[in-house]
């Protein structure tokens, strides 16, 4: 057995057809500074013979649809400039890789990693700078006849929807289709554009020591929080809710700031079902369309309540978020809720679960596990995803406390109660 990864072809995957030659603009969401970053993610199936070939040309052929990942990110070169979108027709960066071990003799990658999530992932040529790349792919075969599909983003042009969107449209090709289920919809125009309030000073990108932990919830456990939470307000709560709600407790007890110091939890929620006036109903809208939900309270607050107590503030917060999007759309606001602060009491949550990348099916069957890479030493994340099949429940991905808190973090998420 060898756990090492060997490159045999890379290139560019240009549309298989001629591809209008446009600039697209973007979306004021879209242009939210802190989404020019790239979104990193494996995608690991057990079986698909001769994958690279099939998913490469299912590409081609999904880029005549999708033709702006095919093009390039331009950056401002004046003050009064927006980036933009040159739908050049370049192409998609596409790797070719063989493994020398079996997808069992890794453990499927399940955590912790055998093979360095670098090795599986795609890099572009020196010189080429990754941010002008919407989209990059390797697809790495294995002994077995598995594979796992190597997965870059720039979140720039599309959120998580967006992006599951994409890659089930290659899949629904490479399973026979001439064209995708779903026709895809540009239309950055449709989303809400307010008025900018005065530039305020450039944010602050910290740099913290945070540390990786992954926690597994059973189904059994989330089941009883449910039972229990039904049991005190009469309403049902999500697994999502649970989730992020008991790691956001699990790290406000393991941090110790001062009772009455502020802590904050940041989650992103779709808004596309605020949108049905002017997005199309039949959906294919894959650029960004969310708004930054925030949980504000006390330390003490988070930290001596019981779970479900806690359950309920987050879905409180949750349930006000048509009335805070309406009145962001129409400029009535004083702070700017797309402009995020970076410090050691704020957690940002990302919910992997529902994004449509656990759907995605080449010819044989969708993925037994997806693991996402959304990591910065700037920002404390915890990340919603799933276990690996066929495991069932959900598992927490956290880079979110710094060493010295790491132990009582962990000893706080060993129990969901």
């Amino acid at each position: 057995m060898s756990l090492s990864v060997t490159i045999m072809t890379q290139n560019l995957v240009r549309p298989s057809e001629p591809t209008p030659s446009d600039t697209l603009y973007l979306s004021v969401i879209d242009r939210v500074a802190g989404l020019r970053h790239m979104v990193r993610s494996l995608h690991v199936f057990k079986d698909g013979r001769d994958a690279a070939r099939v998913i490469k040309e299912a590409l081609s052929k999904a880029l005549v649809k999708y033709y702006p990942f095919a093009g390039r990110f331009v950056d401002p070169v004046h003050q009064t400039d927006e980036v933009h979108i040159a739908c050049t027709g370049e192409g998609v960066w596409f790797v070719e890789a063989k493994a020398g071990c079996s997808l069992k003799e890794v453990k499927y990658l399940d955590h912790p990693l055998m093979i360095p999530q670098d090795e599986l992932l795609p890099e572009p040529d020196a010189g080429t700078n990754p941010l002008k790349l919407p989209l990059m792919m390797q697809v790495t075969e294995f002994t077995c006849s598995g594979f796992v599909v190597g997965l870059i983003s720039v979140h720039t042009i599309a959120d998580g929807l967006g992006a599951g969107q994409v890659m089930n449209a290659i899949g629904e090709i490479a399973r026979g289709l001439k064209e995708p289920n779903v026709e895809p919809i540009w239309s950055r125009d449709l989303i809400p554009n307010p008025p900018k309030l005065p530039p305020g000073p450039p944010p602050e990108f910290p740099s913290f020591r945070l540390q990786y932990h992954t926690t597994d919830f059973s189904l059994n456990d989330i089941m009883k929080i449910k039972a229990q939470y039904f049991e005190s307000t009469g309403q049902r709560c999500s697994t999502f809710d649970i989730s992020i709600t008991k790691v956001w407790q699990a790290r406000v007890r393991a941090i110790q700031l001062g009772p009455q110091d502020l802590v904050h939890l940041c989650f992103f929620a779709n808004t596309r079902h605020l949108l049905r006036q002017v997005l199309p109903t039949e959906g294919g809208f894959y650029g960004n369309c969310f708004y930054p939900v925030t949980v504000t309270c006390t330390s003490q607050e988070v930290q001596s309540a019981e779970l479900v107590d806690v359950v309920k503030i987050v879905r409180n917060a949750k349930e006000k978020l048509p009335v805070h999007f309406a009145k962001w759309a129409v400029g009535d606001f004083k702070e700017d809720p797309y402009e995020l602060t970076f410090k050691y009491n704020s957690l940002f949550v990302s919910d992997w679960t529902r994004l449509g990348f656990l759907e995605v099916d080449y010819g044989w069957g969708p993925p037994v596990h997806v693991i996402p890479f959304a990591y910065y030493q700037f920002m404390a994340v915890a990340i919603i995803g799933a276990p690996p099949a066929p495991k069932k429940g959900a598992r927490i991905m956290t880079q979110c406390v710094e060493k010295e808190h790491l132990m009582t973090f962990q000893e706080e998420m060993k129990v969901l109660s």
